[in-house]
C-alpha cells in the first residue's frame, strides 16, 4: 500500500507542477509521509483525492494539487510550506496533519499574509486558541474537543474511577488528554500517574513494566507505529488492564494494522470526530465514495479520521474557491470571507467556525468492536453535539486551566 501510494503521490506532484496551465488553480497539500505517522498521511491524501473527484474544476479551471511531505516536526512543515509557496507558486495550502506542525504553520501564515492555510487535521489547541492567524482556518475540532464526553462516559457508564495514562510527549498528546481528563475529573475521577513518551518510540518495555496495577483502566494516547508497537509489546507482556483510547489510538490506521495485538483494543472506549457504525446518510455516502475511489488492497475498509479530516478541509477550500470563481490573487479577502462563513454538512456532522476560525462540531463516543467481516471498527455509543473549543466551559474558567502540557490540566473540578 505504501509503495503504491507514494508512487502515485510522486507522479501527481510532478504532473501538477509541470503541466498546470496559467489559468488553472493550484493548491498545495501538506501530508505526513515520513516517520511514525506515514500511514496516517497516506490516508489523508486519499481524502483529498475523494474531494477532488467531486469538485475537479471551478469556472472551467482545473484544480491542480501539489503535494509536499512532512515528518511531524515543525521544521519539516515549514520547509514544505515554504517550498510550495516559493518554488511552486502556491497561495492556498491544505495541511498539515500533526499537532506541532499546525502551531508552526499558524506562525508561517502570519509571516506570509498573502497566502491562506486551511488546516489538514493537526489538533494542537494552540494553533487557533492562542494568538490565532487571520489567514489560518481549521475545519476540524482540536484534540481536546475530540475528548469531549469521553471522561464522563468512562466514569459514569463504565464505572472506572481511577486511571493512569501513557501518551505521546508533544502538543497533540497533551491536548487530546486534556479533553478526556477534564471530563473525567469533573465527574469525580482520579488520575494517579501520567507517563509521556517521545514520538517514534520503539521499545515500551520499561513503560509497560511501570504501569500501576491499582487502577481501573489505563488511558493510552499513542498513534501510528507507536500505537502498534505498544500493543504488540503489551500483549507479549501479558497486559490485561482495561484500556481507554486516545483518539488516534483507535483510528482505522491502527485497527487495520497487521497482526493480532490490535485485538487487545476490543471493548476500548474512545472519543473522536467519527464513528464507523454511524448510519447518517452523509457518512455512508462518503464511505462508499472512499471505497469506490481506490482498490480494496490500496485503502482501508473504511476511511480513517485522517481521510475524513482532509476531505472536509479540501471540500471547504473548494467550495470557497467556487464562491470567488477561483480568484485567490492579491490579499484573498473575498476567499477568506467565504471560508470564515462556511458551514459544512460534512460526513461526520455539521461544522461551522468560531471567531478564531476554529471548528465547532460533533464528537463521537465509541467502543472498539469486531465487525461482521472480522475487521475491528469503532462502534458508536453516543454523540456530543456542538462541541466548542472551551468544551462548554465559560471562557474565563477554561482560560484558568492553562494550556495543555504534561501537568495541565490538574485533576480537579473547575466549576
Amino acid at each position: 500500500m505504501k509503495k503504491w501510494l507514494l508512487t502515485t503521490v510522486a507522479a501527481a506532484a510532478m504532473l501538477s507542477a509541470g503541466s498546470a496551465l496559467a489559468e488553472d488553480i493550484k493548491i498545495g497539500v501538506l501530508a505526513t509521509l515520513e516517520g511514525t505517522y506515514t500511514v496516517l498521511g497516506e490516508d489523508a491524501l486519499r481524502g483529498v483525492e475523494v474531494a477532488l473527484k467531486e469538485i475537479g474544476e471551478i469556472d472551467g479551471k482545473k484544480i491542480n494539487h501539489i503535494i509536499a511531505s512532512t515528518d511531524t516536526t515543525p521544521d519539516s512543515a515549514v520547509r514544505a510550506a515554504r517550498k510550495l509557496v516559493e518554488q511552486d507558486g502556491v497561495t492556498v495550502i491544505v495541511g498539515p496533519l500533526s499537532g506541532s506542525e499546525g502551531i508552526a504553520l499558524r506562525d508561517f501564515a502570519k509571516q506570509n499574509p498573502n497566502i491562506t492555510i486551511i488546516n489538514g487535521l493537526s489538533g494542537a489547541q494552540e494553533a487557533t486558541y492562542v494568538d490565532p492567524a487571520e489567514n489560518f482556518f481549521r475545519f476540524n475540532m482540536d484534540g481536546a474537543q475530540w475528548g469531549a464526553g469521553l471522561g464522563e462516559y468512562v466514569y459514569n457508564d463504565k464505572g472506572w474511577k481511577k486511571v493512569a495514562s501513557v501518551a505521546e510527549d508533544y502538543s497533540f498528546g497533551y491536548t487530546n488528554f486534556l479533553g478526556f481528563a477534564l471530563g473525567f475529573c469533573q465527574a469525580g475521577g482520579e488520575i494517579t500517574e501520567r507517563q509521556w513518551v517521545p514520538l517514534g518510540t520503539k521499545d515500551f518495555a520499561s513503560i509497560i513494566a511501570s504501569l500501576p496495577d491499582d487502577v481501573d483502566a489505563i488511558y493510552v494516547g499513542l498513534g501510528g507505529g507507536d500505537a502498534v508497537n505498544f500493543l504488540n509489546q503489551y500483549q507479549q507482556a501479558g497486559g490485561e488492564a482495561h484500556l481507554i483510547g486516545g483518539t488516534i489510538m483507535v483510528d482505522g490506521t491502527v485497527l487495520n494494522a497487521k497482526g493480532d495485538a490490535k485485538k487487545a483494543l476490543i471493548g476500548t472506549p474512545s472519543g473522536g470526530p467519527q464513528a464507523d457504525t454511524s448510519d447518517d446518510p452523509a457518512w455512508t455516502k462518503f464511505v462508499k465514495a472512499y471505497q469506490d475511489a481506490f482498490p480494496a488492497d490500496k485503502r482501508f475498509p473504511s476511511p480513517s479520521l485522517f481521510a475524513t479530516g482532509y476531505y472536509n478541509s479540501t471540500m471547504a477550500t473548494l467550495k470557497a474557491l467556487q464562491q470567488v470563481k477561483g480568484d485567490v490573487s492579491g490579499d484573498q479577502k473575498a476567499f477568506r470571507e467565504a471560508l470564515a462563513k462556511m458551514e459544512l454538512d460534512a460526513p461526520n456532522g455539521h461544522i461551522k467556525l468560531d471567531q478564531n476560525r476554529q471548528a465547532i462540531g460533533t464528537n463521537f463516543i465509541s467502543e472498539v468492536a469486531e465487525g461482521p467481516d472480522g475487521n475491528l471498527i469503532n462502534k458508536l455509543v453516543k454523540t456530543v453535539p456542538d462541541v466548542n473549543q472551551t468544551l462548554g466551559l465559560p471562557a474565563d474558567v477554561f482560560a484558568s486551566i492553562g494550556l495543555p502540557s504534561r501537568d495541565v490540566p490538574e485533576c480537579k473540578k473547575y466549576q
